[in-house]
């Protein structure tokens, strides 16, 4: 064997696993949703983000919008959370699985009056800036306007679905 072939066999480092505990995670707060991201996307190369959301009763959700640029999924965990895509409605309880593709109109809520938690996905990972965006206007004071969450959409290649008939 060459001595370049010996060395282009070396055993190389296995990836780095990242384990994010029960009490760990980065924590979200955007009015009476409590997000607890659980990848971020450092570890995946930006392919892929996880996040846990406990939506208190009654919560509204977003207005409905469009992604351009990435997939969106929603696990049930617990509770039941009404889905809109477009006229569309859909209530999800525990163990469903919402997948939305980019350019699909959508939002969610908790119209119940008990909490629901979900698990969702973000593929690509660009999402997860953007409820970091939501909570810093919250925090500084802002009010979360339609204009405010707008602006903060636009920065990740996504729209409020104004145009839906």
């Amino acid at each position: 064997m060459s001595e370049e072939a010996k060395t282009s066999t070396a055993p190389q480092a296995d990836p780095a696993v990242s384990v994010v505990g029960p009490d760990d995670g980065e924590t979200i707060a955007i009015g009476t949703t409590r997000m607890r991201v659980l990848e971020d996307g450092s570890h995946t190369g930006h392919r892929l983000a996880i996040a846990e959301s406990v939506l208190a009763p009654h919560t509204p959700g977003p207005p409905q919008h469009r992604h351009a640029l990435h997939d969106e999924g929603f696990y049930i965990v617990s509770g039941t959370v009404r889905f809109t895509v477009g006229d569309q409605v859909h209530d999800a309880t525990a163990g469903a699985l919402v997948m939305v593709p980019p350019g699909a109109p959508h939002t969610f809520a908790n119209v119940t009056g008990q909490p629901a938690v979900m698990l969702s996905t973000f593929t690509p990972d660009l999402y997860v800036q953007y409820f970091r965006d939501l909570q810093d206007i919250t925090a500084g004071g802002q009010p979360l306007t339609p204009q405010a969450g707008a602006h903060a959409m636009s920065r990740y290649a996504t729209e409020p679905a104004t145009d839906l008939a």
